[in-house]
């Protein structure tokens, strides 16, 4: 098993619990992003830098990440390609996509951004608060609790 992060919108809380979690559990936790990451050394720690282009680190996500692995996106299509081959998805607010939502929310996703590319304002998300943080830390608890079987 392993933990993916989709790095380059990741709230600093939400990195933080990611990497408190690893060590506890000792769960391998990759960071994506397409810019350098100052994270802390350790053996189960590691980056993957990837280009500038436009969708580079949901790809690579996309093309590593297995059945059974835990992954950390706000990126709405790119847990609609994880969730399919069994990768457990979770925004960094706690949200977890599944197969009886993932549609759903891509074509809330799609519908947006058709709005705002038509000129339609339609606002952003709000800041990422203590109670998200929160609800993060204890969704992650919840998966990790279901998907992980401690080593002897």
């Amino acid at each position: 098993m392993k933990l993916w992060v989709d790095a380059d919108a990741c709230p600093g809380p939400v990195r933080d619990i990611l990497l408190r979690a690893s060590q506890r559990l000792r769960i391998p936790i990759v960071f994506v992003a397409n810019k350098s990451l100052s994270l802390p050394r350790s053996e189960l720690v590691s980056s993957v830098r990837v280009g500038a282009g436009l969708d580079a680190a949901d790809n690579y996500i996309a093309q590593q990440a297995r059945s059974g692995d835990l992954a950390v996106t706000q990126d709405i299509p790119l847990a609609a390609l994880l969730v399919p081959k069994g990768v457990v998805v979770l925004d960094p607010r706690g949200e977890l996509f599944t197969e009886d939502n993932i549609s759903e929310r891509l074509s809330v996703r799609n519908f947006m951004q058709e709005l705002r590319e038509s000129g339609v304002m339609t606002g952003g998300p709000s800041g990422f608060s203590s109670q998200d943080r929160q609800q993060f830390a204890a969704a992650l608890d919840r998966e990790l609790a279901r998907l992980h079987k401690p080593r002897p």
